[in-house]
């Protein structure tokens, strides 16, 4: 098994983060640092990760949280930050979150051990359509929408196409969702300047048709059987 792969079932990281590891020397095999991707272990291979030993996960695990803003969406913070795993306890597992919302995003936001689930969700072959909603100032045209709807220029790239809806309107406020398959660095707030608004609220509501709910700021669930078979038919 490709030693990506083999952290990843550990419940390291998701795949392309157990490849960013492993680039960065953090993973030795038989006690030797391992730089290359793709390197096969075998059953009887010593693998350890920051010099601790990897070993598979006896369960997997699968939460649903709702992120409340000021916390990083990440394992842990070089700058010291508060990250979503500040809010979740008494799980003695190392999970970690399903890609990512932003320090003022709140939201729906998937943690798990499992990596390969985590690689599947993410990777962009994969058309996860991902559901925000989106609160900006001033009234927002239909063509403007419209512009939205059928892909703007960000970073120098066309975005794909995005449905769109109006929540509310109030004059000095518009509400609406967004909701778009890709997952690029800020790319709803990216798409909104894009457009000419600043966002003053974003949430992420839904992934698929697993939805946040009442799911109250800063709380979490566990995922149903259901749901996580759910989403393991969305990374197929």
């Amino acid at each position: 098994m490709r030693l990506q792969k083999y952290l990843a079932q550990c419940g390291v990281g998701s795949r392309r983060k157990c490849e960013q590891y492993i680039a960065e020397g953090k993973v030795k095999v038989n006690g030797q640092v391992v730089t290359e991707q793709g390197v096969q272990v075998e059953e009887g291979d010593e693998v350890l990760f920051e010099n601790q030993p990897v070993q598979e996960e006896e369960q997997l695990v699968y939460y649903l949280l709702n992120k409340p803003t000021g916390y990083i969406t990440s394992v842990a913070d070089e700058k010291d930050r508060p990250t979503v795993l500040d809010l979740v306890k008494n799980i003695p597992y190392r999970i970690f979150p399903v890609g990512r919302l932003d320090y003022n995003t709140t939201g729906l936001l998937i943690l798990t051990n499992d990596g390969e689930l985590t690689y599947a969700l993410t990777h962009p072959k994969h058309h996860v359509d991902k559901t925000y909603v989106v609160k900006v100032k001033g009234d927002i045209r239909p063509s403007t929408l419209q512009k939205l709807q059928q892909g703007v220029v960000i970073d120098g790239y066309l975005t794909a196409p995005a449905k769109t809806k109006v929540i509310r309107q109030n004059g000095a406020t518009t509400t609406f969702s967004l909701t778009i398959h890709e997952g690029r660095n800020r790319q709803v707030r990216k798409m909104c300047a894009a457009v000419g608004y600043d966002v003053l609220r974003l949430t992420r509501v839904s992934m698929g048709s697993l939805e946040l709910g009442d799911l109250e700021s800063g709380s979490y669930r566990p995922l149903t059987r259901q749901e996580v078979n759910y989403l393991k038919g969305l990374g197929e």
